[in-house]
Formats: C-alpha cells, sequence, structure tokens
C-alpha cells in the first residue's frame, strides 16, 4: 500500500452508459447527483462539458473530464444548443428503459448516420469520508486529461465492452471506470509542469518512497524514526531531513496525520466499535493518548467527533 493507492479505500464507480444509439444531436443532459467525483469519457463523437462555476470544455473522442461536486454540471452537442436539458443521475435508467442505457426522452431516436453519434461513459464517485476527502483535496474543480499510455488502453476496453453489450456489463463497466480513474489521476499528477501533493511526489524518491509505503502499509507498528531508517538503509538524521523537506513535515507528524484520518473513518462507520479499539487499530495502547492525539490534530475529541458525525439511532 503507498498513500496514493491508500486514498482509493472504498472509491468505487456507479457507472452510467449513453449508448452512441441515443446521443444523436440535439442533446443537452445535465447530471444532477451531486457526486463528490465524476468523470465523464468520450468514447466516440464529440461534445461540450459545461462544468458549472467554470468555462466549457470541448470533449473529442478519446477525452476525459473529471468535475468535482456536488455543483451539477451540463453534457450538450454545441454551445447554445436548442435542445431541452434531460436532467440525468444515478436512478434516472430502470431495466425496462434499457438498463443502463439511458434515451433522450426516454424513447430510441432514429439511426444515426456514420459519424453522427456521440457515445459517453459517465462513472459516478460516492468519495465518502476522510480518507476520500484527502484525495478530493489535492484535485481542481476541473481536470482533463488526454487518451493516451494506460489511460488510452483502458479507453479502448472501456469501448470494445461498450459494442458488447452483454450480460454483466455494469460490473465490467464500473470496473473500468474504477481503473481508469487511477490511471487519468496519475497521469494529471506526473504531467509536465504539473503540481503534485507533497506526498505524492515524495513516492518518486527511493528512501522516502520506502519509508511512506511502509506506513501506510503498517500504521499501527510503533514506529520510531530510527525503526524507518534501519528498513530504509539510511541513518536517521538522513530519513529526518528527507522526508521533512520533500513531505513537509516529519515522518511521525504524517504518521500521526494519517492515523487520525483512519481512525476518523473508523469512529463513523463502527459506531459500536469503543474509543479504546479504534485506538488500538491505528496504533495506540490506551484511549487517553489516542484522544490526546486525535484532539491535538483534528481540534475535537473522538467521542466529539463521533457524536456529530453519525447522527443517533442511524445504526451506522
Amino acid at each position: 500500500m503507498d498513500a496514493f493507492g491508500d486514498l482509493f479505500r472504498g472509491v468505487r464507480a456507479h457507472g452510467s452508459l449513453f449508448g452512441s444509439s441515443t446521443l444523436t444531436a440535439p442533446w443537452s443532459l445535465r447530471f444532477v447527483d451531486g457526486a463528490p467525483l465524476t468523470m465523464c469519457i468520450v468514447l466516440d463523437g464529440a461534445g461540450w462539458v459545461l462544468p458549472e462555476g467554470h468555462p466549457a470544455e470541448h470533449l473529442a473522442a478519446g477525452d476525459t473530464l473529471i468535475v468535482k461536486g456536488p455543483s451539477p454540471f451540463g453534457f450538450v452537442d454545441e454551445i447554445g444548443t436548442a435542445a431541452e436539458p434531460v436532467d440525468c443521475g444515478e436512478h434516472c435508467a430502470t431495466p425496462e428503459q434499457g438498463g443502463t442505457r439511458h434515451r433522450l426522452g426516454w424513447n430510441d431516436p432514429a439511426p444515426a448516420g456514420p459519424g453522427d453519434a456521440t457515445t459517453l461513459v459517465v462513472g459516478a464517485y460516492p468519495v465518502r469520508g476522510e480518507i476520500g476527502r484527502r484525495l478530493l483535496d489535492a484535485l481542481p474543480d476541473v481536470l482533463r486529461i488526454a487518451p493516451d499510455g494506460t489511460a488510452g488502453a483502458v479507453r479502448d476496453l472501456l469501448v470494445a465492452e461498450v459494442a458488447v453489450d452483454a450480460p454483466g456489463q455494469q460490473a465490467v463497466l464500473d470496473r473500468l471506470l474504477d481503473w481508469m480513474l487511477v490511471c487519468c489521476l496519475r497521469a494529471w499528477f506526473d504531467r509536465p509542469g504539473g503540481e503534485p501533493p507533497a506526498w505524492y511526489a515524495a513516492h518518486r524518491d527511493p528512501v522516502v518512497g520506502h519509508a511512506l509505503r511502509l506506513l501506510h502499509a503498517e500504521p499501527a507498528t510503533p514506529w520510531t524514526v530510527g525503526e524507518l531508517a534501519d528498513r530504509t538503509g539510511v541513518a536517521r538524521a538522513t530519513l529526518a531531513k528527507r522526508f521533512t523537506d520533500l513531505v513537509g513535515e516529519p515522518p511521525l507528524t504524517y504518521l500521526t496525520r494519517w492515523r487520525m484520518t483512519l481512525a476518523a473513518d473508523l469512529l463513523t462507520q463502527r459506531a459500536q466499535a469503543t474509543i479504546a479499539e479504534v485506538a488500538r487499530t491505528v496504533g495506540y495502547s490506551d484511549a487517553f493518548g489516542f484522544s490526546a492525539a486525535f484532539k491535538r490534530v483534528r481540534g475535537v475529541a473522538p467521542s466529539e467527533f463521533r457524536r456529530r458525525a453519525v447522527p443517533s439511532g442511524s445504526g451506522v
């Protein structure tokens, strides 16, 4: 596990497919789910994405756009289209309407001629919890990725799966969308002139990257800087300085903050777990030391954090 991979815990697509037989101009789709993260991939044709509060983005075949929510956004054949907007969301496609195929006006349009149809695949991501929030905080409101490298190869698999229209298609599409999301975000962070988060860029360093992987793989281990230095093969002072220079904080400070992020999600997702149980899970032998660290990092005691996050009687 690493700092980047850890952020995808529980991030899974709820995909929607707009079939090439349905998107014939003019069209105007409005995505109203308010998903924290939405990925749009144009497989064929072209159109315009209209993010609220941001300039329109033209997407051609192969382009991918990732939009942060919760504001709605549109996808149209052209700016100023005459088409009436159709609201689309997680529940607007039902089996009797073609499963995952959203049909404009719920009627099949006339067959499109060559080059007239547009196929758009959309994956909406819930991205819940404090771990997911860390992923969202690392991204701009709108980011665009051109088709190349691994992302281009995954897009080709999407094209092939859309053409099959076989049982289990939605499950396959959702997993491909998850793969595509990871590829696109890596491409975004690695692009020339990009400004990736410090914890992402630090993974390129053989020493600090190794240390980060150890901390994420074993967050409950009673780490010391000396133990981390031994495991990474450098002197204690070398690791401390190198880690702080690249990540922006000392190793054990980073570890404490990550443990508190894990703990925050455990407090809300496991309502029956005691504070002591959560403390042991993230590497604290007693609840008092854990509570003090949690309040220092999060600004509120664990019990109060849970009370605010989990409504009484919710059964979470």
